[in-house]
């Protein structure tokens, strides 16, 4: 099998970061941007890839092709420090980990993992050990290895995703990695097999800022984007999906399942787990605006995460929160839903042609036709 590697250098990634992105196509979309226009505008948050990209060819597993990674998001930087956190499941055909401790507690510990649906299990140990030798004090009862919070979207449409190719150093690699800032999408990390609304799809991220009685949060949101029909794709209002039916994929041997999405919302505004978890609900809103209507083998989950802090009493007997109230959240579901439409874009721009599998492939959207087509609906904000 004829072998193609893709090594990702920091110069590669600071490239890819440089790609146009929905909003430089003229696209437009509501609402006002981070300063990265990312989940890391967001402060603390920080975000690292592994992607792995070899072979080409017909399938033999455990040899490849490759077309995966992992995504790591660190809600509070390279830290131990626990946040608030809520989930919310659209529908439920995927996995996330970690969750009856957030239901429980309202609080996440430790990076967040996302990656292709055969490698949770890797993805989680290797975050809990990462953890252990990072913070563990060495108590003789240890709880540094935590509950890694890992999720999923199914890549074996172009992966040789029986293969297990995906490994603890990759997702140290992630970790170590891992920067705030400009961050790539599209083909990167656990979205480089993806797809999305029958085009190439993957990693995406937008952000937005709001005021609050003077004072101004951000809202990030972070999706990994494998989901949905050509015919239903809208942008901005457009019906795109309908006005581009050729470049559909080339699936030679294997059929692909419904997709997935799993997105991650952030925010520095001050929100315990019961209002993080009106927040994930807000999500779907934003994935509605894109088009589908969640098909029932789409695995559709979210987790929301402040990155607020209580203040303690000098002996840690006492925490005392300063949380907004349930009536003024209404800037904050508003960023979300628009944060999560425009990471969903993005991540559709960003995404270039795959092959994969059995020279299974997925087209990037082309940019100039999509243009062509937001301005013959007047929807296109010239440059």
């Amino acid at each position: 099998m004829k072998k193609i590697f893709i090594i990702l250098s920091v110069l590669s990634f600071q490239a890819m970061a440089q790609k146009p992105r929905a909003r430089d196509l003229g696209i437009p979309f509501d609402g006002i941007t981070g300063i990265n226009n990312t989940i890391t505008d967001v402060p603390g948050v920080e975000v690292g890839y592994h992607t792995l990209i070899s072979g080409s060819g017909e399938l033999k597993t455990g040899k490849g092709p490759v077309r995966t990674g992992v995504t790591v998001i660190l809600p509070k930087g390279k830290t131990d420090t626990s946040y608030p956190a809520a989930w919310f499941s659209l529908n439920g055909d995927g996995e996330l980990t970690g969750l009856p401790s957030i239901d429980d507690f309202g609080m996440g510990y430790g990076p967040i993992g996302i990656t292709n649906t055969n490698s949770v299990g890797i993805v989680k140990d290797a975050i809990g050990e990462w953890c252990f030798k990072k913070f563990s004090k060495g108590d003789f009862v240890d709880y540094s290895f935590g509950l890694p919070v890992v999720g999923e979207t199914w890549d074996g449409a172009l992966n040789d995703i029986n293969g297990f190719h995906v490994k603890k150093e990759h997702v140290w690699d992630a970790l170590n990695h891992a920067k705030s800032g400009k961050i790539p999408e599209g083909n990167v990390g656990g979205g480089t097999g993806m797809a999305l609304y029958s085009f190439k799809g993957g990693s995406g991220t937008a952000s937005r800022v709001f005021m609050i009685d003077s004072v101004q949060y951000t809202v990030g949101v972070f999706v990994q984007a494998n989901f949905g029909r050509r015919t239903e794709l809208t942008i901005a209002g457009v019906p795109v999906g309908k006005e581009i039916q050729d470049l559909m994929p080339l699936i030679n041997k294997d059929k692909r399942k419904d997709g997935s999405i799993i997105a991650i919302v952030a925010t520095n505004a001050p929100l315990l787990a019961n209002q993080l978890k009106l927040v994930t609900k807000r999500v779907t809103h934003g994935i509605a605006r894109t088009g589908t209507f969640s098909h029932h083998g789409s695995g559709e989950i979210f987790l929301a995460f402040s990155t607020a802090l209580p203040i303690y009493n000098k002996d840690n007997t006492e925490e005392v929160w300063r949380v907004l109230p349930k009536w003024h959240l209404d800037p904050v579901f508003k960023a979300t839903v628009e944060a999560t439409e425009e990471a969903i874009i993005n991540a559709l721009v960003a995404a270039d042609d795959m092959e994969g599998i059995n020279g299974n492939k997925y087209f990037g959207i082309p940019h100039d036709r999509l243009k062509a087509i937001m301005k013959k609906y007047n929807r296109l904000t010239e440059k």
